[in-house]
C-alpha cells in the first residue's frame, strides 16, 4: 500500500466537504484502500506532505483539443460567427499529420501538468490525428474519452464529409483505437446542424450496438437553438431531436453547455440521466448567457465542469469551480431569483465526484474509488494573518487565489503522473 500524509479534503455523495487533517490516504493497485489518522501497521511507502492540502483529480467534461492553439483569443464573437472565422479554419489544419503531431503534443503536455485527471474530449473529422492524440494522452498517464468529430452538412467544403465516409471512418477508428490503453471512443456528432438526419441515425445505431458513450452539444447559443428549430420541424426540442436518434442517454451521454433549455428538455435529460458539461468561463466568453445548474441539479441532472477549450480560455478546472459559482449568483440575482447560487461545497462536488462518475467510481476517497489524486502546497496563500484555517478553507482560498500554483504531485488510478 502506498500512503499520502496531509490535509485531506474530498466531497460526500450529497456534497458536503469531508476533512481530514493531518491524515494518510492509501491506495494499493490504483484503488483508495482508506484514510487513517495514524500510519498502518506494516511496510508502507509513505509520500509525506504533511501540511499540503491531497484531493481528487478533477475532471473536464468537455474540451476540443485542436482548438488550444488559439485559446484566450477571438473572444469578440458569437458562437456560430467565432466557429465559422476561427475554429473550422483551424480544425482544417489536422488533415496534415505532422501538424497535429506538434499541436497535440503541446496540449497534451500542458493538460499532464494541469489538475485535471479525467476528460471527454472532441478531435476533428480527421481519423489519423484523432488516433494520435488518443495515443498520446494514453502515454501521459490521463484518463478519458476521445470522439472523432462526425460532420456531413452545412460545413466548409475543407471540413466536410461525406455521409457513408463518416460512418466508415468512424468504424475504422474504433476498430483502431480498441487497442489504445485508458482513453477510450465516444461517438461524438459535432452539433445537430452539422450532421444530417441520416448521419445522426446511423450515429445512435453504431452507439447502441457497440455500448458507446456519446458526446455533443446542446442548447449553446439563442442562435444555434433557432437553427435546430428550422432543420428539425418534426422534434419537440434540441434534446427530443437527439433522443429520436438515440444519442441521448441511450447510453451514458454528455451534452455540453445546455445553456437554453425548456421544461420539457429539463424533464427528459432528468429521465435519461444525460450529463451536463457546464462550461461557465466559454457561456460567458461567447455571449452564450448563464446556464440553469440549479435547475439540472433539483430535477436530478448530473452535472460536471468544463473548460471547453478554446470557448474557455484555460485549462485550470480550478477557475471553473469559481466561475461556476459566480456565474450563479449572476443568475440568481438578475435572472431566476429561485435558483439558489451554488456554494463551493458544491461547485468542488461538480468538479471531482459528481463529474468523475461518468467514468466510473472517480472523484472521492473513498474505498474501492479509483486512486485519482493531487496534492497541492498552499504555503503561497500567505495566510498565517488569518488564523489557522481549516483545510477546507485553504482550499477554497487557495481556488480562488492561486488556482492551478503549486501542483506538487499528480495522480491517476494510483499512476504518478509527476
Amino acid at each position: 500500500m502506498q500512503l499520502i500524509k496531509g490535509d485531506i479534503v474530498y466531497s460526500s455523495q450529497d456534497a458536503r466537504l469531508i476533512e481530514r487533517k493531518d491524515s494518510y490516504l492509501g491506495f494499493e493497485n490504483g484503488k483508495i484502500t482508506g484514510i487513517y489518522d495514524s500510519l498502518p501497521e506494516g511496510e508502507h511507502e509513505v509520500l509525506d506532505r504533511t501540511g499540503c492540502l491531497v484531493i481528487p483529480g478533477l475532471s473536464d467534461l468537455h474540451l476540443h483539443a485542436p482548438q488550444y492553439q488559439y485559446a484566450g483569443i477571438y473572444m469578440d464573437e458569437e458562437l456560430l460567427e467565432w466557429l465559422e472565422k476561427h475554429t473550422f479554419p483551424e480544425e482544417s489544419k489536422y488533415k496534415d499529420i505532422g501538424y497535429a503531431e506538434k499541436a497535440y503534443g503541446m496540449f497534451v503536455d500542458d493538460l499532464a501538468k494541469s489538475e485535471t485527471t479525467r476528460f471527454a474530449v472532441f478531435g476533428t473529422i480527421h481519423r489519423k490525428s484523432t488516433l494520435l492524440l488518443m495515443k498520446k494522452l494514453s502515454a501521459s498517464g490521463l484518463k478519458g474519452f476521445v470522439g472523432k468529430v462526425n460532420m456531413d452538412r452545412n460545413s466548409p467544403e475543407y471540413l466536410i464529409e461525406k455521409t457513408d465516409d463518416s460512418i466508415d471512418e468512424t468504424k475504422a477508428w474504433l476498430d483502431e483505437a480498441a487497442s489504445i490503453d485508458g482513453v477510450g471512443p465516444i461517438i461524438t456528432p459535432r452539433f445537430i446542424p452539422s450532421c444530417s438526419n441520416e448521419l445522426l441515425e446511423r450515429l445512435g445505431v453504431l452507439a447502441t450496438e457497440r455500448g458507446l458513450p456519446v458526446q455533443s452539444h446542446l442548447d449553446e447559443n439563442p442562435s444555434e437553438v433557432e437553427w435546430v428549430k428550422s432543420l428539425c420541424p418534426w422534434s419537440r426540442s434540441y434534446s427530443d431531436a437527439y433522443d429520436r436518434f438515440s444519442l441521448f442517454g441511450t447510453t451514458p451521454t454528455i451534452m455540453a453547455h445546455s445553456v437554453w433549455p425548456d421544461d420539457d428538455e429539463i424533464a427528459l435529460m432528468g429521465k435519461r440521466k444525460v450529463f451536463v458539461a457546464h462550461s461557465p468561463s466559454s457561456n460567458a466568453n461567447l455571449s452564450s448567457g448563464i446556464a440553469p445548474v440549479r435547475r439540472f441539479l433539483d430535477n436530478g441532472i448530473p452535472v460536471g465542469l468544463a473548460t471547453d477549450v478554446a470557448g474557455g480560455s484555460t485549462l485550470s478546472m480550478f477557475r471553473m469551480m469559481t466561475s461556476a459559482i459566480e456565474q450563479s449568483k449572476l443568475r440568481w440575482r438578475y435572472v431566476d431569483s429561485s435558483l439558489r447560487p451554488l456554494t463551493f461545497a458544491e461547485a468542488f462536488h461538480l468538479a471531482t465526484r459528481m463529474g468523475g462518475s461518468f467514468f466510473g467510481k472517480v472523484g472521492a476517497f473513498e474505498p474501492g474509488f479509483e486512486a485519482d489524486i493531487l496534492v497541492i502546497d498552499p504555503s503561497m496563500l500567505h495566510t498565517t494573518l488569518y488564523g489557522d484555517l481549516s483545510p477546507a478553507e485553504r482550499l477554497e482560498a487557495y481556488c480562488y487565489r492561486k488556482p492551478g500554483e503549486g501542483l506538487m504531485d499528480k495522480f491517476v488510478a494510483g499512476r504518478r503522473i509527476f
